[in-house]
């Protein structure tokens, strides 16, 4: 998958779906402040791509029921079928002790 899209062009879009989920929500901006318990100005500044903090989208994501979205930043880490073909199967034994090996001449 190829990524051709800027930082800003990734702020400015997620910016824009922050907006329409608001405006389904039917919530104004200031409301949207309030219930998320952050500034006017940073659902602004979201919204219109000029970036917010990593708490404030998760705020804004929580009061827009749309927490689910965070799952999908970081899927849990799996190994694929190719890692687990060349990992060593597990030790099945512990090894014998080895005796102290005894001089020839002794």
């Amino acid at each position: 998958m190829e990524n051709t899209k800027t930082t800003d062009e990734w702020a400015f879009e997620l910016g824009e779906q922050v907006r329409a989920l608001r405006l389904r929500a039917n919530l104004d901006q200031i409301t949207l402040a309030e219930r998320a318990g952050i500034a006017l100005t940073a659902v602004k500044n979201i919204e219109s791509g000029k970036g917010a903090t990593l708490k404030t989208l998760i705020k804004i994501l929580r009061v827009l029921d749309r927490a689910d979205w965070l799952a999908t930043l970081a899927p849990p880490v799996s190994i694929s079928p190719l890692q687990l073909l060349k990992r060593k199967a597990p030790r099945q034994r512990a090894s014998r002790k080895r005796s102290p090996e005894k001089p020839e001449n002794a």
